[in-house]
């Protein structure tokens, strides 16, 4: 049996005919940027989130770099970020010109350890961005806690995890802005790249909007030195089209979740812990095992498809060798990236696939 690591063609054949009344419609207004799509979108992600404003970006990276720059971060300030995340997070805080300063994750939930950021906050430091890795949501409470304590900002990093609520509350709500990834492969994808900015703050949200938009506030008016980064009005009407199933598609992630939890019985494979404070939507379902090499090999050989995240932590990327950080700088994070494997895990999946993934690796 062939199992992909992903298959958008489940989700893509449920909405097959919204998606496709979502391009016509667009095509036919022959509109395409800062449309009537783009703000649709927004006010419905906004509602879906729990908070007042919502404004779309071109990506994800530039979600957060826009929320940073509108903060006021800048040259000589410091940002704490975990140790173990995609690079886009670190590039963000590079992007305005501060330094990214890594804290170590919890080894069991993937998440920055909020034991590990106190020791890195400086005079310089000016904000804390959590990312709500694979889906699964931060220990927020004492995260508030510090950023209350030290005066800094929150900068929420969701690009995994739309949908994710923590106690009861979706992710998203708890910092000063938040930034969301729609790439094609995250819960909720477009049909090419988008993000989003949302919070609770009317005058942050425009000036997100105008630094986005080349620092404009209207036309040919400029306020701000600042970028181009809009969503654009084709992919906000297919994520339009994708937000009414958002609910429903990250049920039947959990429910793939609770059935590897259950079925995947392996001496050697560390399986994911959840916070009981908190209600994941598995964007990726990651175990450890420190034969991790010869497990991707074995189920590639089974015609199972996995991936590592992430195989080289940032602090030993060659683009960030100017930190001066070497192996061993941060145990956990290498460890992690040493003995992660994320399997299949998608909206489609069967329960003939779901079974055949478990009883594979039980006899790994």
């Amino acid at each position: 049996m062939e199992i992909p690591f992903v298959s958008f063609l489940p989700m893509e054949h449920a909405l097959d005919t919204e998606l496709r009344t979502a391009f016509e419609r667009v095509y036919e207004r022959s509109w395409y940027i800062e449309g009537t799509e783009g703000k649709s979108f927004e006010n419905a992600f906004a509602g879906y989130c729990g908070t007042k404003y919502c404004v779309g970006t071109g990506n994800g990276l530039d979600a957060l770099m826009l929320s940073l720059k509108a903060l006021g971060i800048q040259k000589g300030d410091e940002v704490i970020l975990p140790s173990n995340t995609f690079i886009a997070t670190a590039l963000a805080i590079t992007y305005v010109g501060a330094t990214p300063v890594f804290a170590e994750p919890d080894i069991k939930t993937f998440n920055i350890a909020p034991c590990h950021i106190e020791d890195k906050i400086t005079q310089k430091t000016k904000a804390i961005m959590p990312v709500h890795l694979y889906g699964q949501p931060c220990d927020m409470d004492p995260i508030l806690e510090l950023a209350l304590r030290y005066n800094l900002y929150i900068v929420e990093d969701c690009a995994q995890a739309h949908g994710a609520a923590y106690k009861g509350r979706k992710i998203g709500t708890f910092g000063h802005a938040a930034g969301f990834s729609f790439y094609p492969g995250k819960n909720l994808g477009a049909l090419g790249d988008a993000g989003a900015v949302v919070t609770d703050n009317e005058a942050l949200a425009e000036k997100i909007k105008a630094l986005g938009n080349y620092g404009s506030d209207y036309k040919y008016h400029h306020i701000y030195q600042g970028h181009n980064s809009r969503l654009d009005e084709l992919q906000a009407a297919f994520l339009s089209a994708k937000l009414p199933l958002l609910d429903k598609m990250n049920a039947e992630r959990r429910r793939i979740a609770k059935l590897y939890m259950e079925g995947i019985h392996h001496p050697e494979i560390i399986l994911p812990y959840v916070n009981p404070d908190t209600e994941p939507v598995w964007h990726l379902f990651s175990v450890r095992c420190q034969k991790r090499d010869a497990l991707e090999a074995f189920l590639d050989t089974k015609g199972i498809g996995t991936n590592k995240h992430y195989p080289i932590p940032i602090h030993l990327q060659k683009c960030y060798r100017d930190l001066g950080f070497g192996k061993g700088s941060f145990p956990i994070a290498e460890e992690i990236s040493a003995t992660q494997l994320s399997l299949p895990m998608y909206y489609g999946m069967t329960e003939e696939q779901i079974g055949y993934v478990i009883d594979t690796i039980n006899k790994f």
